[in-house]
């Protein structure tokens, strides 16, 4: 009998374990089409509809192509990709000046 509650106990723990890492990861990137889909909700929660969607998704797909671009060059004068405060620096006047 303790064998088969144990052994029920750690199925339920892998199965909480692997709900969690599905749940952390997302399956699509913010920027992509279907994150912006994603993304297309009111203060209400419900999801936009005709002119407001389109415009939204005009709006999100033109921001993530902004991000995207200056993502690529966030590069040093040694050649590696910024991080920390100066990759935040980097991107924030990137994206305002385009």
């Amino acid at each position: 009998m303790k064998k088969i509650v144990g052994a029920a106990l750690a199925v339920l723990f892998a199965a909480n374990v692997s709900y969690a890492l599905a749940q952390a990861t997302p399956a699509t990137p913010a920027g992509s089409a279907a994150g912006c889909e994603a993304r297309a909700v009111d203060r209400n929660g419900k999801p936009l509809a005709g002119a407001a969607l389109a415009s939204f998704m005009k709006k999100c797909e033109a921001e993530a192509e902004r991000r995207g671009a200056c993502d690529a060059k966030a590069v040093g004068k040694d050649g590696k990709p910024l991080s920390g405060a100066a990759k935040t620096s980097f991107m924030k006047k990137c994206e305002a000046g385009r």
